[in-house]
C-alpha cells in the first residue's frame, strides 16, 4: 500500500462516514467553486464541502477583482506592483484550492483563507 493511501485514509477516520459521503459526492462542485463560485450555492447548497470551497472561492474572486482595480487605477506602477504580481499570487491560490478540492480536504487558502463570506 502506498503511502497516498495512507494518507487518504488518515483523513477519511477523521470524518464520519457522512462527511466522507459529502466530499465524494461533491468534489466536482468544490473544484467549480473555484472557477465559477456562485454554481455550488445554487446546486450543492446543502453540502459543507461544497459551501465551504465556494467560501474560498467567493474570497479568491474578491482578491481578483481588487486586485484589477487597483491595477488599473494606478498607472504603471500599479500594473508593475500590484497588477502582476497580485494575478500571480491569485493564480498561485487558484491551484492550490483547486488541489485541495480535488483531494477532498478542507484547508484553508493562506492569507485569504479564513474570510468567512458565506455561511
Amino acid at each position: 500500500m502506498s503511502e497516498n493511501a495512507n494518507e487518504v485514509n488518515a483523513d477519511q477516520v477523521e470524518m464520519s462516514s457522512e462527511e466522507v459521503k459529502d466530499v465524494e459526492e461533491n468534489k466536482a462542485m468544490g473544484i467549480l467553486a473555484y472557477l465559477i463560485f456562485f454554481i455550488p450555492l445554487l446546486a450543492a447548497k446543502d453540502s459543507k464541502f461544497a459551501m465551504y470551497h465556494a467560501n474560498q472561492g467567493l474570497s479568491l474572486f474578491l482578491v481578483f477583482v481588487a486586485v484589477n482595480i487597483i491595477g488599473t487605477v494606478i498607472p504603471i506602477i500599479g500594473w508593475i506592483f500590484i497588477w502582476l504580481p497580485g494575478y500571480i499570487l491569485s493564480m498561485v491560490l487558484l491551484i492550490m484550492g483547486i488541489i485541495n478540492a480535488a483531494n477532498g480536504k478542507k484547508k484553508p487558502l493562506p492569507v485569504i483563507g479564513k474570510w468567512q463570506l458565506i455561511k
